[in-house]
């Protein structure tokens, strides 16, 4: 399987956290982004919408790295990172959808602009970001891991621009069950960094 990808997204990272901590080997290969790579064939025929990560796997070819989470969870019969029954998948897509949704315009938008100066609504992801993080924090003061009683690919997919929001001007020393919950993944057997972590 070969992965289309920036050692500096989020997004992409959230694929390689998933793979290392699952052990399931992935060809990774870097885009220039700033070169405008991934708005030119192959890749933009790869992904007409112009962004990564990619995932290619035979006949198959993912953008979205929610999509590509399920994916990989699916595909390598990982079931405790993606159960098949409906209650708990429901839990874990339900963080997965929070993960595309509150965190991307929240923390991680916040860290487009000050990390890399996007024009986006600053305080709209501040705003944004006072509210997911609290409610974020109230679940985890409850549970260890976002959806079941392990991890899932729903920690993987929140877990990036959470622990990144320093990087967009956002404090996590107001959310100790957050600040333990990373801590918790960064222990995790197959744990790899990225840039800001």
């Amino acid at each position: 399987m070969k992965l289309y990808d920036l050692e500096l997204s989020g997004n992409c990272y959230k694929v390689r956290l998933f793979a290392a901590l699952a052990g399931i080997p992935l060809e990774r290969v870097p885009v220039d982004l700033l070169g405008g790579e991934h708005k030119r064939p192959p890749l933009i025929t790869l992904n007409p919408w112009g962004e990564i990560p990619i995932l290619e796997d035979g006949d198959v070819t993912l953008r979205d790295s929610q999509a590509i989470l399920v994916y990989l969870a699916r595909k390598t019969n990982a079931l405790d990172w993606l159960p098949i029954e409906a209650a708990p998948m429901a839990e874990v897509v339900q963080w997965l959808s929070t993960a595309a949704d509150e965190i991307r315009n929240g923390p991680a938008n916040a860290r487009l602009i000050d990390k890399f100066g996007v024009p986006l609504d600053k305080a709209d992801t501040l705003r944004r970001s006072a509210r997911i993080l609290p409610l974020l924090d109230a679940h985890l003061a409850e549970r260890r891991w976002l959806a079941l009683d392990h991890p899932t690919i729903a920690d993987c997919a929140v877990f990036p621009y959470v622990a990144l929001a320093p990087e967009g001007g956002i404090r996590l020393d107001p959310y100790p069950k957050i600040r333990q919950w990373i801590g918790r993944i960064q222990e995790l057997p197959g744990y790899i960094p990225m840039p800001g972590l």
